[in-house]
């Protein structure tokens, strides 16, 4: 299958976080061929009820390529047209898959082994693949994560902190309000102390950001409302001990609980000569896999612009080039552990 029809048939399984089997089975069987006719070993690694990990080793594997096969919702299928392929996951990240493996394909063409595909559940929602995987490393040196950088290599990521905030209240006739309390009030008012808070900068990765995501709460509006809840995310670029202590004085301070949801911490990367690099502002599987399959590399085609949005695409010209810099960085990393200059 060629790289575009693979990347469109990818796109077409319906794999939303927690409904990753679809593409797992297409893929298992579909690598199955080329893990027969090059001595390669396959393995669906349970990482949640039935949720796999799919790991193809060739030889000892050094050098591991790795991304995510789940997608954000809704779910919409594929077209093409002269420039790009379109549908969800296209660039976040199917088309990395169809890279990844016509790069493996041209890699063992040419003799070369001693490298693996992980492609993992998950990423999207709860990282259950990430987690897997790094409970059970197979001696991996280095790991080429791929995301969508538009085929830079990242020379960082920023970090999350996720945060549900819940406020209490009492209900009471909105004619009188002296009565209630009112929970909707109380978290907008912490939600406006947090807003204010100086948020960290970095050289690299820039300044820190805040998204109050959702909202909900209250009944209807002549009653004080009882139950109120947000949900924020910061993007880190520092370590978050600063954040964590300032959410939790404003919580106090207007008797809310800030709940953690999720973190990960900001991440630096190291470069590669003849590699074009940038920074990015989104999180990645990088820091749940915490080194325990090699140093990690975050490159891939596509833009995050279009990742998660009813207009998401990828470039074919792009996901042409990512065939060759995924094999020559697997060629160069096993070669001297650099990319060549």
């Amino acid at each position: 299958m060629d790289l575009f029809s693979l990347t469109r048939a990818l796109v077409d399984l319906d794999s939303t976080t927690g409904n990753e089997k679809p593409v797992v089975d297409f893929l298992f069987s579909h690598l199955s061929g080329l893990a027969h006719r090059h001595n390669g070993r396959m393995e669906r690694l349970s990482a949640a009820p039935d949720r796999d990990n799919l790991l193809l080793a060739f030889g000892d594997p050094i050098v591991t390529l790795s991304t995510h096969m789940d997608t954000v919702p809704p779910y919409f299928s594929s077209f093409e047209d002269d420039t790009h392929i379109h549908g969800r996951g296209s660039c976040d990240a199917k088309g990395i898959i169809a890279a990844m493996i016509h790069s493996a394909e041209a890699l063992l063409a040419e003799g070369t082994r001693n490298f693996a595909l992980l492609f993992v559940v998950g990423e999207e929602r709860d990282s259950a693949g990430a987690i897997a995987a790094a409970s059970t490393p197979r001696g991996s040196r280095f790991l080429i994560n791929g995301e969508p950088t538009e085929n830079q290599l990242a020379l960082g990521s920023k970090g999350v902190l996720r945060y549900e905030i819940l406020a209490r209240g009492k209900l009471a006739h909105s004619a009188y309000p002296e009565l209630g309390h009112s929970a909707i009030h109380s978290l907008l008012d912490v939600l406006a102390e947090i807003r204010a808070l100086a948020l960290p900068f970095d050289p690299v990765l820039g300044q820190s950001t805040l998204n109050v995501g959702t909202i909900r709460g209250g009944r209807a509006p002549n009653v004080i409302a009882d139950d109120a809840r947000a949900e924020i995310m910061f993007r880190l670029v520092t370590e978050p001990a600063d954040l964590r202590l300032a959410v939790a004085k404003a919580a106090q301070a207007h008797k809310v609980e800030a709940r953690e949801v999720l973190f990960n911490p900001a991440v630096h990367l190291n470069t590669l000569a003849d590699l074009s690099t940038t920074v990015v502002a989104f999180a990645t599987d990088i820091p749940t896999f915490n080194g325990a399959w090699g140093q990690p590399y975050l490159i891939g085609p596509g833009s995050i612009h279009v990742a998660h949005t009813a207009e998401e695409r990828i470039p074919k010209r792009e996901l042409t080039d990512a065939v060759g810099i995924y094999s020559r960085m697997v060629r160069q990393l096993l070669a001297t552990g650099e990319v060549r200059a």
